[in-house]
C-alpha cells in the first residue's frame, strides 16, 4: 500500500519537499419553446405575483420563447402540459391541484418535462411527497424581510454565472424544513450572519437545481418583494433558472460533496499555481482569464491519483483552451505535459473531433450527440468533471459524460493544470476543485513539528510557517550558510520521493536527509547545480525525520521557506 505525501515548503531559500513513501454571451432560447406561468394560490397570496407575471413576460418576449401565465389548474393535463418545455410555480401556496392534475404533471416531469419553482413554490403541496422531493425542501418560516448576504456556490450554471461572489439584497429570507443539499445541487446559500433570524445555521441552501424522476428542476427561495421583479441580477437568474428548466441552457445539477478548492477566487489560492512558459492570466471578480502562451499554469502542491478534478471555463468566441491530467513536473516547459500527460480540449470549432471540445486531444473524440446536447455556446459559462482513475479517463460536460478513455501514459499519478494558448485566444476560469480517491497526495508534513538552524532576525517567519499550508507565509534564515529545516512527520515511513518548489532565491548546493530518531542524518538526495524551480528527487531511504540541509545559497537572501 502506497503511503500519503509529506509537504514542507521554503522560500528564498523557498522549497516545497513532498515526501512519497515506497510503494455572457446570447440568453434566447430554443426555436419553439414555450412556457407554462402558473400562480394559483390556496393560501397566503403575495402582491408581487402581477410583477412576477409581468416580468417572465417580459423576458419571453425579451429572449424568443412563448410564456403563457395562468392560475386555471384545468391545465394541468397531459396534452396540454406536453406543448411545454417548462412549467413555472410563482409563488404558489396550498393545495393547488388535485390528484388528476397531480398525476398528469408527475406524468410530465417523467418524460423529460422541465419545472422552475419561485419563492413560495416551496409553501405548496405538503401533503403531495412528490412534489415536496421536485422542489427540494418545503418552507418552515421565515422572519421579517430585510437585507442579507447570498455566497454563491456555482458560477458556472447558466443561472449564477453572472453573479459577483456574493450578493446583497433584500429579501424575505425561507428557513426550510430539511436542507435538501444531499439531492441537489446547491447553487447559492445565505450567510446568515449577515442578517436577523435564520434558523437553518451555516448550512443555508436558498438556491438549486436537480435532475428528478426523468426531469430537470430548479428552484430559488427569492422573490418575494416586487422589487425583486426590477432587478436586473435577479431576472437574469430566473432567466436562467428559466432556459436549464426548459433544457435550452445546460448546466451540471448532480450534488456535489467532498471536493478541495485548488482555485476559489483568491489571490491567496492562485498563488499556489505557477505559470510555466509565456503569457499568464489575471484575476477579477473570483475568474482567471488568460493572455499570450502558449502557457500552462499548473499547481504543484501535490499530485493526484484516482480523482475527479471539477474546473468551469468560458471562451468568449472562437478560443481554444485546455485542462492537462496526469503529467509529471513540467519545470518551465508548457510543452512536457502535452507529451507527457493528457489535454482535456476546449475549442470552439476544430474540424478534428479528436481536437475540439470534450476530446482527450489528439487521441479520443467525445460523442458528439452528447457533446452539442450538453455545451454551452461562446460566453456561457461550462463546467468539466474529469475523473482520472488509473490509466482511464471519463470527461463530463455539464454533468453529463461524452468521453471515456484508457490510455496507454502514465498518468495514474500526476499533476494538473489549465491552458492559456496564446494571444486572441482567450479563455476564463473559474472554482478548480478536486476530490481524490488516491493517497498518493496527502501532505504528511501539514502542521507536522519543525525545527530550523535559525529565524530571521526581526521576523515572524517561524520555521512552523513551512507547514501550515497557507502559501502567503513563509520560514526565513538568517542570511548566512548553511541553514536547514526539518519536520517530524511522527512515524518511520519508507520514503521514495521528495519534491522541492523553490521561489526566486534558492540554494546552489543542498542535500535531502532523513533520519529515524532526529539525530543521526543520511543523505537521500544532493545537489551541488540547483537553479530553483521545482526539483523532482525520486529516492530510497527509510526515515521518521526529513531535512533539507541548504550548504551554499544561490542568492544574497536567508534561506525562506514557505508552504
Amino acid at each position: 500500500m502506497r503511503r500519503p505525501l509529506a509537504l514542507l515548503a521554503c522560500a528564498a531559500l523557498v522549497l516545497t519537499a513532498l515526501v512519497v513513501p515506497a510503494g455572457g454571451a446570447s440568453a434566447r432560447a430554443d426555436a419553439g419553446t414555450a412556457v407554462l406561468l402558473f400562480s394559483k394560490t390556496a393560501g397566503f397570496r403575495h402582491d408581487s405575483i402581477p410583477a412576477g407575471v409581468a416580468a417572465i413576460e417580459r423576458l419571453g418576449e425579451q429572449n424568443g420563447f412563448t410564456v403563457d401565465a395562468t392560475e386555471d389548474a384545468a391545465a394541468f393535463t397531459p396534452e396540454n402540459l406536453a406543448r411545454y418545455q417548462a412549467v413555472v410555480f410563482l409563488s404558489t401556496t396550498g393545495d393547488v391541484l388535485d390528484a388528476t392534475q397531480q398525476a398528469a404533471f408527475e406524468g410530465y416531469i417523467r418524460g423529460g418535462g422541465g419545472y422552475a419553482g419561485i419563492h413560495a413554490a416551496a409553501d405548496t403541496e405538503y401533503d403531495w411527497a412528490w412534489y415536496g422531493g421536485l422542489v427540494g425542501a418545503y418552507f418552515r418560516s421565515h422572519p421579517a424581510t430585510q437585507q442579507a448576504t447570498v455566497r454563491l456556490e456555482d458560477r458556472a450554471n447558466p443561472s449564477t454565472s453572472h453573479l459577483p461572489q456574493t450578493w446583497t439584497r433584500t429579501d424575505e429570507w425561507y428557513d426550510y424544513r430539511t436542507n435538501p443539499r444531499a439531492d441537489v445541487k446547491v447553487l447559492a446559500n445565505l450567510d446568515e450572519s449577515s442578517y436577523s433570524g435564520g434558523g437553518m445555521g451555516a448550512d443555508h441552501p436558498i438556491t438549486w437545481c436537480q435532475r428528478y424522476d426523468g426531469g430537470r428542476s430548479w428552484y430559488t427561495g427569492m422573490g418575494h418583494t416586487t422589487e425583486s421583479f426590477a432587478d436586473e441580477n435577479y431576472l437574469r437568474m430566473l432567466l436562467g433558472g428559466i432556459r436549464l428548466a426548459a433544457g435550452d441552457a445546460a448546466g451540471d445539477c448532480r450534488p456535489e460533496s467532498g471536493y478541495t478548492p485548488l482555485f476559489d477566487g483568491t489571490r491567496t489560492s492562485l498563488d499556489q499555481w505557477r505559470q510555466a512558459g509565456p503569457g499568464g492570466f489575471t484575476l477579477d471578480d473570483g475568474t482567471i482569464s488568460s493572455f499570450g502562451g502558449m502557457g500552462l499554469l499548473w499547481f504543484p502542491v501535490r499530485t493526484f491519483s484516482d480523482y475527479s478534478l471539477k474546473v468551469d471555463w468560458m471562451m468568449p468566441g472562437d478560443d481554444n483552451g485546455g485542462v492537462f491530467v496526469g503529467f509529471p513536473n513540467p519545470g518551465n516547459d508548457p510543452w512536457a505535459p502535452v507529451s507527457a500527460g493528457h489535454e482535456i480540449q476546449i475549442d470552439a470549432t476544430d474540424a478534428d473531433p479528436t481536437r475540439t471540445t470534450g476530446s482527450v486531444y489528439s487521441f479520443k473524440a467525445p460523442d458528439t450527440a452528447l457533446r452539442e446536447a450538453n455545451l454551452n455556446g461562446p460566453g456561457e459559462w461550462n463546467s468539466y468533471d474529469i475523473r482520472v482513475s488509473g490509466q482511464h479517463v471519463e470527461v463530463y460536460l455539464n454533468g453529463v459524460k461524452i468521453t471515456d478513455y484508457v490510455s496507454d501514459r502514465a498518468i495514474a499519478d500526476g499533476y494538473i493544470g489549465v491552458q492559456n494558448d496564446g494571444a486572441g485566444l482567450d479563455i476564463s476560469y473559474r472554482n478548480i476543485r478536486v476530490r481524490a480517491g488516491g493517497t498518493t497526495g496527502e501532505d504528511l508534513a501539514r502542521g507536522k513539528p519543525t525545527e530550523a538552524s535559525s529565524v530571521e532576525p526581526g521576523s515572524t517567519h517561524v520555521p512552523g510557517n513551512a507547514v501550515d499550508g497557507d502559501a502567503s507565509t513563509r520560514w526565513g534564515s538568517a542570511h548566512s550558510d548553511p541553514q536547514w529545516i526539518s519536520v517530524d512527520l511522527g512515524a518511520v515511513y519508507d520514503l521514495s520521493r521528495v519534491r522541492l518548489s523553490w521561489e526566486a532565491a534558492f540554494a546552489r548546493s543542498y542535500e535531502i536527509q532523513t533520519s529515524t530518531d532526529g539525530t543521526d542524518w543520511t543523505p537521500v538526495h544532493s545537489t551541488a547545480a540547483g537553479d530553483g524551480g521545482i526539483d523532482d528527487a525520486e529516492v530510497t531511504g527509510q526515515g521518521r525525520y526529513v531535512r533539507v540541509y541548504c550548504a551554499e545559497r544561490g542568492t544574497q537572501w536567508g534561506t525562506r521557506c514557505g508552504s
